[in-house]
């Protein structure tokens, strides 16, 4: 299926996929990918452009990240029916670690990507080990133990989730007699302990880097490395504890999928698609203790057939690099064409045998399944608002930006935007990169240039509950920089660096409830020197993408967009705007055409200009839209926001403090 297709998915499937369907999705996407392996059946590489790394790290890539999906397989049936299965993978592994076979893998200390690769082929050593490690003769042994030695003492894996291919591979090298080293894996551990942050969160990294890796590598890793030879006898006890911090996240996790089985699009690696679907089964292996069985198996269920759906894989049995479709953009510069197959770690329950109580467990809903729900996540500055008339799930986010506070760096449309969603993509064109627009507030000067966010500082985050009408809160503060780029530095996951140019200070609040989000924004003070009067405030509302939009301005300033059942709304509230709406082809994964409703106002310091932002499935008539009321109050030397949202519903909140929060942490 096209990425930009307007037709619509199958018609929703009624209960969970059995484990014999899970198991005829796994050899599907087996069967699409080994007819692309090398004549020794250590390299698989799909069709498409070569990665960034070249084809030998492609081919591994193809070769470990299956093997991943191989090796689930084999230990879920524990090796019954799947001799074929088994020998071509045991063939790949006794040519990859040849050294004379022209299929060879590229080694750990020839290449940097070869150190992730080699901790899946580690981990599902480890899980095959009685059919395929203990079926090697000497020979292959010692050259497995050879290849992966490289890792032992190797000082230059990044400092982020990278340290769990360190220590799932010493821990293998030690259960087979290979090197390793103590001070290695202390030292593993303490890093990934000091990425810890409120309620089970962790941030890949020093920086606030909150997105699926939290799921599908920090809680996934501790998890399985937990039940490999000997890790029992490293972990000292640890792993209750690791346990407790996935069970807490999992709370918030679950939250976070649209009813239509969509994950959260916000983030990097998206082209991993339903590896989201990884951390549910983690937490049906671990047995955590706040969500069932059923309501884990049924979250992950919800993702996988979400994809499944759109057309993933593809008609040759093949994952490609995008979202529904292909989508080349949505990729890292350096991935490859068997770089998705780390989605692989979403069908992780197929690893769990026919008789686990998983499998017979009743099906829990969603909770935007079950109804209406706000919450937060502290940790990312994350307000979230959950509606089961359309499935929906929103975040407003101010915390979360893939850099350091302070650092004035371009903004990530994957991590910097205000909002994010399950049904609706940020513009990934790389106007995007330079220019944000979507779920952004930004001064655009009389050049057109708009400032960028990153860098902001989380000031706020917290739930308003009075017993009938909760409502999340977040807020931030950032100084406004323009950026001029430099276009050749790296990125993985964070926005352009270059020379920053700062204009002003910015703060922003936002209120959510169900559909609608009533964003506050003040610019409280310009650099000297710039002057108001060469200033616009821009704010961009939710971004909605597909082949024939319907959008409109009325008099009011109300702009408003519709497209493939998504509505996109901004209502001025308070202070003087005008209404737009942006027209981007090209731009986004969901569909051909974006449009995304922006309003425009003067530039006042110390103004508190006020915007209902709305996001949902209902059809927006221009003529009798209702927007949300709001009044400012002093009351006991606090600022209070009265709201009256636009369903008759009245709520009142203070106003946060712009000065930065304290990062919580466990």
């Amino acid at each position: 299926m096209s990425p930009h297709s307007s037709t619509p998915p199958p018609a929703r499937r009624h209960g969970d996929r059995t484990r014999a369907e899970w198991v005829a999705y796994a050899d599907r996407l087996l069967g699409g990918a080994a007819k692309w392996a090398s004549p020794g059946n250590a390299l698989i590489t799909p069709p498409g452009a070569e990665g960034g790394y070249g084809r030998a790290v492609d081919g591994l890539e193809g070769f470990a990240r299956t093997f991943l999906l191989a090796g689930f397989r084999i230990a879920g049936d524990e090796g019954r029916g799947l001799t074929e299965l088994i020998e071509f993978y045991s063939r790949g592994i006794r040519t990859g670690v040849d050294p004379d076979a022209p299929d060879r893998w590229v080694r750990l200390d020839e290449h940097p990507q070869a150190k992730v690769e080699a901790a899946s082929i580690a981990l599902m050593l480890d899980l095959t080990r009685p059919w395929i490690w203990e079926q090697f003769d000497e020979t292959t042994r010692a050259r497995v133990i050879d290849y992966l030695a490289p890792a032992v003492g190797d000082q230059t894996y990044p400092r982020t989730n990278w340290l769990w291919f360190r220590l799932v591979v010493q821990t293998f090298l030690r259960s087979v007699g290979g090197p390793w080293s103590p001070d290695d894996v202390a030292a593993d551990l303490a890093l990934h302990d000091s990425f810890a942050r409120a309620d089970g969160w962790m941030s890949d990294g020093h920086e606030r880097s909150y997105d699926h890796y939290v799921g599908w590598a920090l809680h996934l890793y501790p998890v399985l490395w937990s039940r490999m030879a000997g890790a029992a006898e490293l972990a000292g006890g640890r792993t209750e504890h690791d346990v407790v911090a996935l069970d807490r996240y999992l709370q918030d996790a679950i939250a976070l999928v649209g009813a239509d089985g969509s994950p959260l699009i916000q983030g990097r690696s998206l082209i991993y698609r339903f590896a989201a679907a990884a951390p549910f089964w983690v937490g049906a292996l671990a047995e955590v203790p706040s969500l069932s069985p059923g309501a884990l198996r049924h979250a992950a269920d919800r993702i996988v057939q979400h994809f499944d759906d759109h057309g993933v894989p593809d008609r040759a049995g093949l994952l490609t690099m995008g979202w529904h479709g292909e989508w080349r953009g949505l990729a890292q510069s350096y991935s490859g064409p068997a770089s998705p197959y780390w989605a692989a770690k979403g069908l992780l329950g197929i690893a769990l045998p026919a008789d686990h109580p998983v499998w017979s467990a009743p099906a829990e809903p969603l909770p935007v399944e079950s109804g209406d729900f706000v919450r937060v996540v502290r940790a990312a500055g994350w307000a979230i608002s959950g509606t089961r008339a359309d499935g929906i799930v929103r975040i407003a986010n101010h915390g979360t930006d893939h850099a350091a506070a302070g650092d004035l760096v371009g903004d990530s449309p994957l991590y910097a935007r205000i909002g994010y969603s399950t049904a609706t993509a940020p513009l990934l064109d790389d106007r995007a990169w330079v220019d944000p627009l979507d779920q952004s507030v930004a001064l655009v000067d009389a050049d057109g240039e708009a400032t960028h966010r990153a860098g902001m500082e989380l000031t706020e985050v917290r739930l308003d509950d009075d017993g009938h009408s909760p409502v999340a809160v977040a807020a931030s503060t950032s100084v406004a920089h323009l950026v001029r780029p430099d276009h050749e530095l790296p990125r993985h996951g964070s926005g352009l660096g270059g020379e920053a140019v700062p204009l002003g200070r910015i703060n922003v609040q936002s209120i959510v409830r169900g559909p609608w989000e009533v964003r506050l924004v003040s610019v409280d003070a310009l650099e000297d020197g710039v002057s108001p009067e060469s200033l616009r405030l821009r704010i961009g509302g939710w971004p909605v993408a597909g082949d024939a939009p319907v959008a409109g301005v009325t008099d009011h300033g109300f702009a408003h967009a519709a497209v493939g059942g998504r509505v996109s709304a901004i209502h001025p509230l308070r202070g003087d705007a005008s209404g737009r709406i942006e027209v981007r082809r090209g731009a986004s994964i969901l569909g051909a055409t974006a449009v995304v409703p922006v309003l425009e106002y003067p530039v006042v310091p110390g103004e508190r200009i006020a915007v209902l932002v709305e996001l949902g499935g209902a059809t927006v008539d221009a003529a009798t839209a209702k927007p949300a009321q709001l009044e400012l109050i002093d009351a006991d030397a606090e600022s209070v926001v009265d709201i009256t949202w636009p369903d008759g519903r009245r709520t009142a909140s203070r106003l946060s403090d712009p000065r930065p929060a304290t990062t919580a942490r466990r």
